[in-house]
């Protein structure tokens, strides 16, 4: 094969990474979220129960939840994942039960790994600046949103990025599953004594990681006014 072969055919694995990547963070960052306030709810039973789920995903090993999320349910309950076919920016994907399972079990350990960065972000900001916010006759919505909020946004930034960039690269771990993603591909073409596309791949790695840092960059330098 050449080169240029070799590029479309990796780009198809490619397509595959970044939808795994994309619908990842569309699905963890509001559920992290959604966990956040389970660990730092008032109420101890939801409390308790939530930061042991936490502590579960958190030190068990994502393939290890890959397996359990694909193997499980079929091997406990008879329950199979539909196909699905979706459309992402214009692109039809078919979605399969493999894909389908290293999405939720993506979903569900980034989610908690995000929800961590949100709770270290919103009990860094003192209760001082709330105190300040309700003298100044501000109103708990208005503190949240001109106060605290872009502040914690800010906090975060850096967990965050590395998070994500994190999770580009673990997007390979979903092959343990037979997820043709692009690592996949170019093993494939590494049993056919084909090698140097397996290492072609950290080229695809570099410049998405690549894209993403100078984003971040850019983020952090509209919230640099809060600095010092």
């Amino acid at each position: 094969m050449s080169f240029w072969e070799v590029t479309l055919f990796l780009l198809e694995g490619f397509k595959v990474t970044c939808l795994l990547f994309i619908l990842t963070l569309l699905f963890a960052l509001p559920l992290g979220l959604l966990i956040c306030a389970g660990t730092m709810t008032k109420f101890k039973p939801v409390r308790y129960v939530m930061k042991v789920f936490v502590w579960i995903i958190r030190g068990v090993p994502l393939m290890l939840q890959l397996f359990i999320v694909f193997y499980v349910p079929g091997m406990l309950f008879n329950i199979h994942l539909p196909d699905l076919l979706v459309t992402v920016l214009g692109f039809k994907f078919t979605i399969s039960a493999r894909f389908l399972s290293a999405l939720i079990a993506f979903v569900i350990n980034y989610a908690c790994y995000f929800s961590e960065i949100y709770r270290g972000g919103i009990e860094s900001i003192s209760v001082g600046q709330r105190e300040a916010g309700q003298v100044l006759g501000m109103t708990k919505m208005q503190i949240f949103f001109k106060v605290i909020l872009k502040q914690v946004i800010k906090r975060i930034i850096p967990p965050m990025s590395n998070e994500i960039i994190t999770l580009v690269k673990d997007t390979a771990l979903a092959r343990v599953i037979s997820v043709v993603e692009i690592l996949k591909l170019a093993e494939q073409l590494a049993s056919r004594a084909l090698l140097w596309p397996l290492f072609y791949t950290g080229v695809f790695y570099l410049l998405f990681v690549g894209v993403l840092t100078l984003l971040f960059n850019y983020f952090e330098k509209r919230l640099s006014y809060f600095k010092a």
